[in-house]
């Protein structure tokens, strides 16, 4: 039997550096590793810490798994610190995902924040893997600046992908920069979705996160067409420490994928 607690070697195969925050660690775990796009895992610095990512690689590849960390606290900077060839600790997967199985025929919108992007990658990719299975997928993607906009080679390359729609946008513009210039709640208008058979899925930080769901509203969708990829202090993954409790549910036991009408009745749920 497996014991849940005890984590499983992964070697650090690659770093890539995808700003000067934030960078792609690609880990090959000991025995395969198998995930559902949006559950996440505990990934162990020996003896130093443990923390909580999501998965940024694609569920099909069970050899080996990406995880894009923004540098943000003790373990996430020694990660940034370290080098290729050391060994982590892998526990999980942990969650319940994205419901997949209630996108099929709808128009996908996906809009992500910063470092936010890192579990939709995940997502995408298990996305355009079976793109016949749904209407279309529309990607709105939101950083900083065009130097924190994460998988820069990636994003035009998925523009090119059929019934694939992608518009990106920076808080502050560059004199390179010919994208557009504004939050990510600006290119939330003349979405090409038909809200009748459209869904939302949202990751980012906590205030976008917001404010992109109170667009999502006024634009028409429905409280229970709104997927949120809640994120809290996920310490054993298990529902049994409590640190992740968002009202009745447990993060990392109930999500981190809630929809927002399981969550729109909670008080400071983006705290």
């Amino acid at each position: 039997m497996k014991n849940i607690y005890k984590p499983q070697e992964a070697i650090v195969e690659d770093i890539i550096t995808e700003s000067l925050t934030i960078k792609t660690f690609v880990l090959k775990p000991r025995e395969q590793f198998e995930f559902r796009t949006g559950q996440f895992i505990e990934l162990t610095l020996p003896g130093i810490g443990e923390a909580p990512f999501t998965p940024s690689s694609d569920p099909n590849i069970k050899d080996k798994i990406d995880v894009t960390i923004m540098n943000v606290g003790r373990v996430t900077s020694l990660l940034h610190a370290s080098s290729k060839n050391i060994s982590l600790g892998l526990r999980g997967p942990f969650g319940l995902g994205y419901p997949l199985d209630q996108f099929g025929g709808k128009d996908i919108l996906i809009v992500g924040g910063g470092v936010g992007l890192a579990p939709l990658r995940s997502l995408l990719f298990t996305l355009f893997a079976q793109i016949d299975k749904y209407n279309k997928v529309v990607l709105r993607y939101g950083a900083r600046t065009p130097d924190d906009i994460i998988y820069k080679e990636s994003i035009p390359q998925w523009a090119k992908k059929k019934r694939v729609d992608i518009v990106t946008t920076v808080d502050v513009g560059s004199p390179h920069w010919k994208g557009n210039v504004g939050l990510v709640t600006t290119i939330l208008k003349d979405l090409p979705v038909d809200l009748k058979k459209a869904v939302s899925i949202v990751c980012g930080p906590p205030i976008m996160m917001k404010f992109v769901t109170l667009k999502l509203l006024d634009l028409g969708f429905k409280p229970q067409d709104i997927y949120l990829s809640m994120e809290k202090n996920m310490s054993c993954g298990l529902g049994k420490c409590g640190h992740c409790r968002i009202g009745r549910y447990y993060v990392c036991k109930d999500g981190p994928v809630f929809t927002y009408e399981q969550l729109k009745d909670i008080h400071d749920i983006w705290d």
